[in-house]
């Protein structure tokens, strides 16, 4: 069976595009919404992964407003949401037993960001086994200005790690089509 894996879609990626952070990948959250819109059509899971934070100045600490999820993001009630404290999505929490006890074994990814949570929880997933999908055009990547590292150079280099050994690299109106 298959899954759509949202992972971080979190307030704090709207913050920092809004305040006009190095980005690629501007309409992510709308093929997001399209991805979770088609897989619940199709009766398959939807499962969202966020990060919190316990240090109260993260903006990821639940009582922060960068917390929230983004509207793409929105967990209807039957859909499962595990908060990690890694950035790997497997590491800190029971997705993995979660997926295999559902009998899921192909995982679409979407998300944020591309060089850090995406990027380990696929790895992460793919030597746990399962067959990782990353939705390209459908995960937002930033740069790191004090690494003189562009969003757009982090991100290629991410999806072509990715494609070579961990995952299928795709778009999601292909997805879609599926």
């Amino acid at each position: 069976m298959k899954a759509l894996i949202v992972i971080d879609m979190q307030m704090e990626m709207q913050h920092r595009i809004d305040s006009g952070a190095d980005h690629v990948n501007p309409d992510a959250p709308l093929r997001i919404a399209a991805l979770s819109d088609a897989f619940r059509q199709k009766g398959w899971p939807v499962v969202h992964v966020r990060h919190r934070d316990a240090d109260p100045a993260s903006p990821f600490h639940p009582g922060a407003s960068g917390h929230a999820p983004m509207p793409c993001d929105d967990a209807w009630k039957s859909e499962p949401v595990f908060l990690k404290t890694t950035s790997s999505g497997f590491a800190s929490t029971d997705l993995a037993r979660y997926l295999q006890g559902k009998g899921i074994s192909d995982l679409v990814v979407t998300g944020a960001v591309a060089g850090f949570c995406v990027n380990s929880t696929v790895r992460a997933g793919a030597d746990l086994g399962f067959n990782m999908t990353v939705a390209r055009d459908a995960v937002i990547g930033f740069g790191l200005p004090a690494a003189g590292l562009s969003a757009r150079t982090i991100f290629d280099v991410t999806m072509a790690h990715l494609e070579a050994d961990f995952a299928r690299v795709t778009d999601a109106a292909v997805l879609l089509d599926e």
